[in-house]
């Protein structure tokens, strides 16, 4: 599951709006959003793009944003 609220502060932190964020990752505004949501999993691909978009590197940060076994 993915944490929410650590997501949604690291997209804060980056500047970057959803939809530019999405249009990266080939998806729709609302698929990311649902994917933030935990309606619909992240896959792997996914996971990857989206760290690259976002400059996520640290394998501790990645863990703790999708695959929280705690979510908000």
């Amino acid at each position: 599951m993915t944490n929410t609220k650590l997501l949604k502060e690291r997209i804060a932190r980056s500047g970057l709006k959803l939809a530019f964020i999405a249009q990266s990752m080939g998806l729709s505004r609302m698929g990311l959003y649902n994917k933030i949501y935990n309606r619909r999993p992240f896959n792997q691909y996914e996971i990857e793009a989206l760290c690259n978009v976002l400059e996520i590197e640290s394998i501790c940060e990645k863990e703790a944003i999708f695959f929280a076994h705690i979510v908000d």
